[in-house]
């Protein structure tokens, strides 16, 4: 058998696995102590030192122990945990492990531990006193949580594991010595401590701490269920919601977390999680600075401490938003943050590089002496000690890249939690005005010139709404950090809005916004914490009323303000549609859940959209394919969601499409656009027609509905067959029947326009085979005019505009005129023109109609005008709120009078 003096000797010749041991051995006095304490130990080494320590190890190593009573079950664990530890301590400092299995060893260690200390000591307790039931008879099991970094899966190696405890229910045992639930769990509670946490001849196991359970130290051992609940909704701190971000099950199931997972990760995006984590930071900080504790790489400026904030402030601001975000280890969140793009990924590499190097000081640390620290060493033989774990030639080289890493932690970490009134552009001293109209402190007679001088035409009538919001019960019954935060923004804003053209318009529709969110804290310290983010909120509401009002009935949204690179992209359809799913995923079989995340999605891409628009990035066309997209997107995706939970399905897959007509087939949507589809399918099954009946009144429902995120869309099905009267779904087949043998004229021109957009790609295929059927028809072209014209009439007469009016859409020379037109030209043409079939637009229509001469050119060039005109002009109406789609007839009169031109020539000509 191999010794460990064997090993040591110089005068012997040694194998790879001893020349490990022997570097172990001069970096961990520790290990040393254990080598020369039992000997096996090193055998055992020798023969699995390049094999990971499975938790399935561990338990085989406990079930060949003999254990019978509390003293050999503090043995075994004990034995168990020498073993691990000289594994883990020479693989380690060999590179035969990365910090990975590091953590994921230690962590499975100790969880073996906990629930072997719970089996034997539960079965014990049972046999004394009976199983713990509650009122109904139903047996209540003991629930051990691990916080902090065993919760993460991260454990140190000499670290304490922070537990809570807690059980289902109250109740009494069963046994004929009965004790309450209570004292039953307690009991076993201590027991479980005593085995893990006490120290034997044989050393201890893991420090228990237990000060993270409700009311510290002063509380209960262990609550139960109600007890607990109660107790975090009624008494929880900040600080706590940030510990149980880490807190895991360990044993008894997933109660407990799907308790509390309200409390930690709020519905809505918390951004005052902020100020609570610098807060919190501030403490610890101060308490580093009392007792000396600069080198403690945990604590201290760059430390450990200042990446786990970074990375779980993110989680409490969204973790309730995005489920993917609940997760527990600090390097998984790191790389989240990255790929969704609210870390850069230089900031996430070097977080990540500099934890892993941490994380590895620590352990080596720890190595030495198997204390729980953090501190780097004093003496000279301590430093070269650590500088060789580490693989530094010296301990200068080695702690210029420690103090490198934490510099770069410590730039990291004040960005992120820079307190947003300290680093404003604008200079405090210089809202002093602002503050002092705000908060009243100087008389009318100064503030209504101060105002004016800023920018305010209306001057007087701003300060009185000024003064109005000061006043108003909602504003005075905010909680008072709210209050504080309303505080900190007012003169802010009043200054950023004196920069506007109509600082005046601006500021109410601001002030409108405010009092709309100001009840929920967390929307005002996104705006507290993010000032360019409030500089470009002013700059939309100064634009667009409309937009202002999208954000008052949709306050998540501002959200979207604080990544200009996302707001003003391009957006990538099939990136969307991937960020669709995996949200949808996470909320599986909640339907309002869903309905909300489709909800949520449309409405964010949606403003996105409009900050482009107003930003000037986006012609008309662009925006309405875009529009187009978008909804074709969400039918998609729709159909995919609602399908599986019809009653009565029976296929996987539903032979089903859906066509979109009008707008949305015409890929001209606006702002506001309802959907104008049909339903078709093509299947032979008997029950199909009611089936697919079901499955469009869900769709119908899922679009319809108004949920606390909103509408999605409305959707308009009169363009069916027999329109309202109609049935919801038409086979291809009836649908073809329908079209050739009964259906009007302007049925005709509306399936010019119409196309398929989601759904079966089969039934698409053959719908448009039947819409270029039903347009190449021959067709009496006087008879078609006469009753294209005699529609448009109708439709006329309908309207009532003002005589120096026009209406966009519906004037003489409007929208409807140009849509007419095209419509008539390519169903009298089509037949002799087959290219004319195509669903190209309106736009490229005319273009396509006078390279065929049907039309003058230089006609069909000034219609394409003002039909872009007129589209742009519709945006920018609906962006300013408009009510009515009008403006005065002499800014279109040219483009009108070239409809009317093209009008004449083809229908009186």
């Amino acid at each position: 058998m191999i010794t460990l003096d064997m090993i040591l000797s110089e005068n012997r010749m040694k194998s790879s696995d001893e020349a490990y041991v022997q570097h172990a051995v001069a970096c961990s006095p520790f290990v040393t102590k254990l080598f020369t304490k039992d000997g096996g130990l090193l055998t055992d080494l020798l023969v699995n030192l390049h094999q990971e320590y499975q938790l399935s190890d561990m338990q085989n190593f406990l079930s060949n122990q003999n254990i019978f009573d509390e003293t050999s079950l503090k043995q075994a664990l004990r034995r168990l945990r020498q073993h691990v530890m000289a594994r883990i301590i020479v693989r380690d400092l060999n590179g035969l492990a990365d910090l990975t299995e590091v953590m994921r060893t230690t962590s499975s260690l100790a969880e073996c531990a906990i629930n072997a200390s719970i089996d034997y000591w539960n079965t014990w307790l049972v046999d004394a006193f009976g199983q713990p039931v509650d009122a109904q008879g139903y047996p209540q099991s003991f629930i051990v949580i691990g916080m902090g970094k065993l919760g993460g899966g991260e454990l140190n190696v000499s670290s304490d594991i922070d537990l809570i405890f807690a059980y289902g229910s109250e109740g009494e045992t069963t046994g004929e010595k009965s004790i309450s639930n209570q004292d039953f769990f307690t009991r076993l509670a201590k027991k479980l401590i005593a085995a893990i946490d006490e120290i034997t001849e044989d050393g201890f196991v893991f420090r228990v701490d237990m000060r993270l359970r409700p009311f510290g130290g002063e509380g209960a051992l262990v609550s139960n269920l109600d007890a607990l609940e109660e107790y975090y909704q009624n008494n929880g701190r900040e600080w706590e919601r940030y510990a149980w971000i880490k807190g895991r099950e360990v044993t008894g199931g997933k109660q407990v977390s799907k308790l509390l997972k309200p409390f930690v990760f709020r519905k809505y995006l918390d951004f005052g999680a902020f100020a609570s984590m610098r807060d919190l930071k501030i403490q610890i900080q101060r308490d580093v600075n009392s007792k000396g504790m600069h080198d403690n790489i945990k604590l201290g400026r760059g430390g450990i401490r200042e990446i786990e904030f970074i990375a779980q402030v993110f989680q409490l601001i969204r973790g309730g938003q995005d489920a993917s975000l609940q997760v527990k280890p600090t390097l998984s969140v790191l790389e989240l943050l990255k790929n969704k793009g609210l870390l850069p990924e230089k900031t996430v590499a070097e977080l990540s590089e500099a934890y892993v190097f941490l994380r590895n000081l620590e352990h080596r640390l720890m190595y030495v002496d198997d204390a729980q620290t953090q501190e780097l060493p004093k003496s000279d033989e301590a430093k070269a000690r650590i500088a060789k774990a580490m693989w530094f030639d010296d301990w200068e080289e080695f702690l210029a890249k420690l103090n490198a890493y934490r510099q770069q932690v410590q730039q990291h970490f004040d960005a992120t939690f820079s307190d947003a009134s300290a680093s404003q552009n604008v200079d405090e001293s210089t809202l002093e005005v602002e503050k002092s109209i705000w908060n009243g402190a100087i008389v009318e007679q100064e503030s209504v010139p101060a105002l004016q001088k800023m920018g305010f035409i209306e001057a007087a009538e701003t300060l009185r709404r000024l003064n109005t919001l000061h006043q108003s019960s909602r504003y005075r019954q905010l909680p008072e950090l709210s209050r504080q935060r309303f505080d900190a923004l007012m003169p802010l804003v009043i200054s950023q809005v004196a920069e506007m053209q109509n600082a005046d318009t601006t500021l109410m529709r601001i002030i409108d916004l405010l009092e709309s969110i100001c009840r929920r804290a967390s929307y005002l310290a996104l705006l507290a914490e993010h000032p360019q983010a409030m500089q470009l909120l002013i700059k939309l509401c100064s634009s667009s009323p409309w937009l202002t009002n999208y954000l008052v009935q949709h306050p998540i949204l501002l959200d979207e303000l604080l990544d200009t690179r996302t707001l003003y992209a391009a957006p990538d359809f099939s990136i969307l549609r991937a960020d669709l799913l995996a949200r949808l995923a996470e909320v599986k079989g909640d339907v309002e859940r869903e309905m909300d995340v489709f909800r949520h999605f449309k409405h964010a891409n949606i403003f996105r959209f409009a900050a482009q628009d107003i930003n000037g990035e986006l012609s008309p066309e662009k925006l309405s394919d875009y529009l187009s997209e978008l909804a074709q997107l969400i039918l998609s995706v729709s159909l995919e969601v609602i399908w599986p939970n019809v009653r009565g399905k029976h296929l996987e897959v539903p032979k089903f499409a859906v066509i979109g007509y009008g707008k949305l087939g015409g890929k001209e949507l606006g702002y506001a656009s309802d959907l104008d589809i049909i339903f078709l399918y093509d299947d032979d099954a008997s029950e199909a027609g009611e089936i697919y009946a079901r499955f469009a009144q869900r769709i119908n429902n899922w679009f319809n509905s108004l949920t606390s995120a909103g509408l999605l869309y409305e959707t308009d099905m009169q363009l069916r067959p027999d329109g309202n009267s109609g049935l919801l779904v038409s086979s291809v087949a009836a649908f073809k029947e329908y079209q050739m043998q009964k259906a009007w004229v302007w049925e005709h021109q509306a399936i010019t326009r119409a196309r398929f957009v989601a759904g079966d790609k089969q039934i698409g295929a053959a719908f448009e085979k039947i819409r270029i059927e039903v347009m190449m028809q021959p067709r009496d072209n006087d008879a078609l005019k006469l009753e294209v014209q005699s529609m448009r009439e109708k439709m006329r007469s309908a309207q009532h505009i003002e005589a120096n009016m026009f209406d966009i859409k519906h004037s003489i020379g409007g929208i409807i005129d140009v849509e007419f037109l095209v419509q008539y030209l390519v169903l009298a043409q089509a037949k002799q023109y087959p290219e004319l079939t195509g669903n190209i637009g309106n736009i490229g229509l005319l273009r396509l109609l006078a390279s065929l001469n049907i039309i003058a050119q230089d006609l069909a060039d000034k219609v394409v005008s003002a039909y872009r005109d007129y589209r742009h002009t519709q945006h920018m109406l609906k962006l300013q709120g408009a009510a009515h789609l009008r403006v005065e007839l002499s800014t279109v009169s040219e483009h009108a009078a070239a409809v009317k031109v093209l009008w004449k020539k083809v229908f009186v000509d």
